[in-house]
């Protein structure tokens, strides 16, 4: 595993932009995601979803990313797209590959890719005038499909911080194991991916995957807590 070439920052080329309610939010292509596994790992990598459900107005995915015996698992998310007029839905497979693709980039953030969108400071000075004049910091979450949720919105268990920058303190970022023990009581309460967030979003202000150690322990306690939610 060529962990440097996995952290390595993307070319701003890479880097696209939309915009978002706070300010221009940066993201990474999937395509782009998929190329630096295959560089980094020289091919020798896995995914698949474990788990999906659909809903009235969103679909979210489990994906599992694999390399070298070590795997990854995060929720993906998209709003199912319906026409405008009459409200039919255009195409589930869409929504459901776009969540994947979701999931799929969260999974390799916590190989470190795309991880220097993260950062309080760009490792490749992108952005730097930006955030000095007072501007949002941006979030490397992917496109919005039309009319899907924006990464401003509470979402699935993702990096993305709603526009803001991740301090971390000295107990340094959430492990795996937190992580992995998230989604499972997640799975356990029926709760969506959507609901996980909004608990962390609304106690730290950040998703899960940008927690910090003690901040992690704090939400599956939380979580842990709630009352079991009733299946759809």
């Amino acid at each position: 595993m060529n962990r440097e070439l996995l952290e390595k920052p993307f070319e701003p080329a890479q880097i696209k932009q939309r915009k978002g309610r706070n300010g221009l939010l940066d993201y990474i292509e999937g395509h782009s995601v998929v190329h630096r596994l295959n560089q980094a790992l020289e091919g020798a990598w896995s995914f698949e979803i474990t788990q999906h459900e659909v809903h009235e107005d969103e679909v979210w995915v489990l994906g599992k990313l694999t390399a070298e015996g070590i795997t990854k698992m995060q929720f993906g998310v998209s709003q199912v797209t319906r026409e405008k007029d009459s409200r039919e839905i255009i195409s589930l497979g869409d929504d459901l590959k776009a969540a994947a693709t979701d999931s799929l980039k969260k999974c390799a953030t916590f190989l470190g890719v795309g991880l220097h969108l993260y950062a309080d400071k760009p490792l490749n000075g992108r952005g730097a005038a930006t955030r000095a004049n007072g501007a949002p910091p941006r979030t490397p979450d992917g496109p919005a499909r039309p009319g899907a949720a924006t990464p401003d919105a509470p979402g699935p268990g993702s990096p993305g911080t709603n526009g803001h920058v991740v301090q971390l303190s000295a107990g340094g970022r959430a492990t795996q194991r937190q992580l992995d023990a998230i989604v499972k009581i997640a799975m356990a309460k029926n709760l969506r991916p959507v609901e996980i967030d909004a608990v962390s979003m609304r106690k730290f202000n950040r998703k899960p995957a940008a927690l910090t150690v003690k901040e992690a322990s704090d939400l599956i306690q939380e979580l842990s807590n709630l009352t079991r939610a009733a299946a759809n």
